[in-house]
């Protein structure tokens, strides 16, 4: 099951936060797809290739912000953050200037 907030929202595309049951392959891809909002950037699954190069994506728009676990030793909560790498920023620096 995926569950997801909505971070943003643009007229071209949404910034979501986008949480997993279950983490299978392509998961986020094919749900979002059956709904008839591809990620930005993703071609294979019907995204526009019109406002990827718009937004200069040459990939899907998917980045793990931020992954959590217990730790397999004492259950400790592990959380790991990582900023967005600058491709994706510039997409979504582009989203919020162009009114896109």
């Amino acid at each position: 099951m995926t569950h997801y907030d909505t971070v943003e929202a643009h007229q071209a595309a949404s910034l979501l936060d986008i949480h997993l049951e279950t983490g299978r392959t392509h998961q986020i891809r094919v749900h979002f797809a059956a709904l008839h909002h591809p990620c930005c950037g993703d071609l294979t699954y019907g995204a526009d290739p019109t406002l990827a190069a718009r937004l200069g994506l040459q990939r899907q728009w998917l980045h793990a912000r931020s992954l959590a676990f217990a730790h397999p030793a004492d259950g400790r909560r592990i959380e790991i953050t990582s900023p967005y790498p600058a491709d994706l920023q510039h997409a979504l620096d582009v989203l919020r200037d162009q009114r896109l």
